[in-house]
């Protein structure tokens, strides 16, 4: 009887590593770093880390799909410890500025634990009288990701587990201003890929993160494939790359209330998807488009749930005159909690308000700019049609994520086929959309732009034919 190759190889893999993790350590000595300057997959340059991770790639052929499982769920419990969820979460609001910690925490675990993993990564095949033909995912090789400085731990966490289950190595480029918490958080996760016996950086990064090192990923020819979540501007750049580039860009989600919603129910739903996280996910209710006959009522259930309708002209001029900028959100306003924003303008309002609403005309900054802040304008309009194209207008066929409250079957399907965006939230709020309270895997990279949709492990492989002539057809 003759042994494999491959059945050889992965003995002695696993023998190796049962050897080194009983082997005692010294005292005083730490383990071996996984890569760069200070260990951890942090490297000075970008080509260091490109390099670094691109043979960690090749050295990652040649392990089985079950030690890929074994490496997606050491991500998985890594970063879905409690500890590690509230340190993630606090310490990316006080870096960032931005967002809410309890909110982050749900984000940060639904990536961990919900995002799909090697499961993902199935095969086709069929066969005939010319013998068996299979599709099968393989990877790109090293992927060049960069990730948002709204969701910096969310990303990371969701592209870690999403390519390294379909067998890629991922070098991360992450938001300069999201530095410490994502080094803090590779770092974190190679520490524990290492202890599972995994290559050494399978994911890197750089220790100073800048758009020259954005720039020198994107070229590098080891990068095969780029993935960007970020605003137009970096995923037009990705896209002129001239490489395989998944963009997942910016939304204006707009939510449509009908007579024939649920008032209450669709009250408390667009109140909790626009304060979440402050409003910073693309996905979040960035404008409400209600018919005249229910606006009214739908404003003053909202009022139950912790939102402020501001009502005196001046204040909503105020508030537009600091948020917004030539059409774009001002930075420094993105992601601040209700309170702070009302304090700004100088507007009493509760403790614990979580969002400010405001009627007002359709042309208004709060209904044409994504501002990523909870801040939301309502319009009035005469009927259901009228809402429906509104938002079809307000959406700017940016294709990312739109919500409907309606018990009109018909409605439904005619805002869905007018609005074409990637996600279609009916009767919830928007988050249930990427997989936080509603069915279906969550992500965190959205590819609107380039048409991939949430994406998941098989959108970070290639399909690649295999044909075997004349064989193993038993029928």
């Amino acid at each position: 009887m003759s042994i494999s190759p491959e059945l050889v190889s992965r003995i002695v893999r696993q023998t190796v590593q049962e050897v080194v993790a009983r082997r005692p350590e010294e005292p005083g000595r730490a383990a071996p770093a996984p890569g760069g300057r200070d260990g951890g997959g942090i490297f000075a340059t970008m080509d260091d880390a490109v390099e670094a991770a691109d043979r960690a790639w090749r050295q990652y052929l040649d392990c089985s799909m079950r030690d890929r499982r074994c490496y997606v769920q050491t991500i998985r419990d890594v970063c879905s410890d409690d500890a590690a969820l509230r340190r993630m979460s606090e310490a990316a609001v006080e870096e960032t500025g931005m967002g809410d910690a309890r909110d982050k925490c749900l984000k940060n675990r639904a990536a961990a634990l919900d995002t799909p993993g090697v499961e993902d990564i199935v095969t086709e095949a069929w066969s005939g009288d010319d013998g068996l033909t299979t599709i099968e995912f393989s990877p790109f090789g090293v992927i060049g990701a960069i990730t948002p400085t709204t969701n910096p731990t969310e990303t990371v966490i969701n592209n870690s587990i999403g390519m390294l289950a379909a067998g890629n190595a991922v070098v991360f480029s992450p938001h300069p201003r999201a530095t410490r918490i994502t080094h803090w958080l590779i770092r974190r996760i190679n520490a524990a890929l290492a202890e599972a016996g995994a290559p050494a950086n399978l994911i890197t990064t750089v220790e100073r993160p800048s758009i020259e090192n954005t720039n020198a990923m994107m070229a590098h020819p080891a990068v095969r494939l780029l993935v960007a979540t970020g605003g137009p501007g970096i995923v037009r750049s990705v896209l002129s790359s001239g490489k395989k580039a998944i963009g997942a860009g910016a939304g204006n989600p707009p939510a449509v209330v009908d007579a024939t919603a649920d008032i209450p129910q669709a009250a408390e739903d667009i109140v909790d998807g626009a304060s979440f996280d402050n409003n910073l996910p693309c996905t979040a209710e960035k404008e409400v488009i209600a018919v005249d006959s229910i606006t009214d009522l739908l404003k003053f259930e909202m009022l139950k749930h912790g939102a402020v309708e501001v009502r005196d002209p001046a204040v909503i001029e105020r508030l537009a005159s600091f948020v917004a900028k030539d059409g774009h959100a001002v930075a420094s306003w993105v992601g601040k909690p209700a309170t702070a924003l009302a304090a700004e303008a100088g507007l009493s309002v509760p403790d614990g308000t979580r969002l400010l609403i405001a009627e007002v005309p359709f042309e208004h900054t709060f209904v044409q700019t994504e501002l990523m802040m909870p801040i939301l304008g309502i319009v009035r309009v005469k009927d259901v049609d009228e809402a429906i194209d509104k938002a079809v207008e307000a959406e700017h066929g940016n294709r990312h994520t739109a919500v409907m409250h309606s018990l009109d079957v018909r409605a439904l399907t005619r805002m869905g086929k007018r609005i074409q965006t990637t996600i279609f939230v009916k009767n919830g709020p928007s988050y249930n959309g990427i997989g936080i309270g509603g069915e279906g895997h969550a992500t965190f990279t959205i590819a609107g732009p380039t048409g991939e949709g949430l994406t998941s492990a098989r959108n970070f492989a290639r399909r690649r034919r295999c044909v075997l002539k004349g064989g193993l057809s038993v029928r």
